[in-house]
């Protein structure tokens, strides 16, 4: 069974940086892709990055490219956000996902397995 825990979410300030982590458990996520949704408060859950398997391919939602950063490090099973000049909009749940269909990154929630609990991220202004 797959599990994934989010953290490293809290309180930063517009233009700060801040990083989440996702920890996952069961040595079969190294050959999922992985990706990072987030959901604010009255919207649906919303597609952020998502990256292969290796690591070597990246997708992001226009919304965050160039200031998020996904990476993946497959011998702790470890999935990272880096965030970078965060605005107040980007303020949300974010919540990590796996997807055990092999050779694609998906960008729909509903094709995503295996989903965290979520980590709050507020960006104050």
């Amino acid at each position: 069974q797959v599990q994934l825990v989010e953290s490293g979410g809290g309180l930063v300030q517009a233009g700060g940086s801040l990083r989440l982590s996702c920890a996952a458990s069961g040595r079969t996520v190294s050959v999922y892709a992985l990706g990072w949704f987030r959901q604010a408060p009255g919207k649906e859950r919303a597609f952020v990055a998502a990256i292969s398997w290796s690591g070597s391919s990246t997708y992001y939602a226009d919304s965050v490219k160039g200031r998020f950063t996904i990476s993946r490090d497959n011998a702790k099973i470890t999935l990272y956000l880096q965030m970078n000049s965060p605005k107040t909009e980007d303020t949300a749940v974010y919540y990590c996902a796996a997807d055990r269909t092999h050779g694609r990154m998906a960008t729909a929630a509903a094709e995503y397995d295996y989903w965290g609990q979520g980590t709050q991220v507020t960006v104050s202004s």
